[in-house]
């Protein structure tokens, strides 16, 4: 008896304290460094939800393990709607076959809030890479994958998996090179250190349009504005390839939902704010339409993504 009433008197002073939502400041963790994509996107949205909120949203970069490590902390935080996680495609989807042992469920220990953004991956090379466009980029890379190497952000990481999809789909091994997020990989990338990668469009187009690095491919259906020179892999001959990442915000498990229904609010005016849309839409993001943005549908995406990655990443983890 005690130990239902003490459960009753939590629970209404959950629901209590969600009608002052929020009070104080929020941490959105972000489990990849400063710079890359998920940052990004992350800094542009959360700086029109802290308007909207009347609070700041602390960004707190934390990294390792393919996002996986920042992932566990918040699935383990208070659900008090005060620890926030933009996940995306690899700590919400692809992690689940890649580690074996991963401490939490992407579709279980989380309450989703609202899809931030779509992010269609593009193949880029070193500049100096001697291939002119993607049919020349396959070959070099079939014929030359003992000496050539692969950047990603680590294991389950966006850039991973879609490195992982391309080269199973040309049945090439050549050597992954990790590190604590796109943003160093890019870096890499531009410096000539690194042969190739696939990543999100959100961290080239800067790159890209700087002539940096060299661009091949993305992996849509449709060119992209940001890059409107650049061929989707259909029309560069690669029509297998097709992948798009995205980035969302997830709260822990058991988050009270008039939380959960403020920050999707709060998720909703940034992305129909007209200056939060044109900066996403410069570095080439894919803005979902609200019948996108609710917990269900993000739900209901996680789900989809765990399905589709499983069979194809099974033995990467391995």
């Amino acid at each position: 008896m005690v130990i239902a009433c003490a459960a009753v008197v939590a629970a209404s002073t959950a629901v209590a304290e969600s009608q002052f939502y929020p009070s104080h400041a929020i941490t959105m963790i972000v489990p990849f460094a400063a710079g890359g994509p998920t940052d990004v996107v992350s800094r542009i949205v959360a700086e029109h939800m802290a308007k909207a909120l009347g609070q700041d949203i602390v960004i707190d970069n934390i990294v390792g393990a393919g996002g996986t490590i920042a992932t566990t902390r918040v699935a383990r935080a208070a659900n008090d709607g005060y620890t926030l996680i933009t996940g995306h495609m690899g700590t919400h989807g692809a992690a689940v076959p890649l580690y074996p042992n991963l401490a939490y469920r992407p579709d279980a220990d989380f309450e989703p809030v609202a899809l931030l953004a779509g992010t269609p991956i593009v193949i880029v090379a070193r500049k100096d890479f001697p291939a002119n466009d993607l049919q020349q980029f396959v070959a070099y890379l079939k014929a030359n994958t003992a000496t050539l190497n692969v950047a990603h952000a680590g294991v389950g990481s966006v850039s991973h998996v879609s490195g992982e999809l391309l080269n199973s789909i040309l049945n090439i091994k050549p050597t992954g090179v990790p590190f604590n997020g796109t943003a160093p990989a890019m870096k890499a990338l531009a410096a000539g250190q690194i042969d190739y990668l696939c990543d999100q469009i959100v961290n080239v187009v800067p790159q890209i349009n700087a002539g940096t690095i060299k661009a091949f491919a993305i992996a849509a259906p449709e060119r992209n504005p940001a890059l409107p020179e650049v061929p989707t892999t259909a029309e560069a001959g690669l029509p297998a390839f097709q992948v798009q990442a995205w980035n969302a915000i997830f709260a822990p498990k058991g988050t009270p939902a008039p939380i959960i229904a403020a920050l999707n609010a709060a998720v909703g005016k940034a992305l129909d704010d007209d200056e939060v849309r044109n900066r996403l839409l410069a570095l080439g993001s894919v803005i979902p339409g609200p019948a996108e943005r609710t917990p269900e549908a993000l739900m209901a995406l996680v789900r989809g993504e765990i399905a589709k990655w499983t069979p194809v990443l099974g033995h990467a983890g391995k």
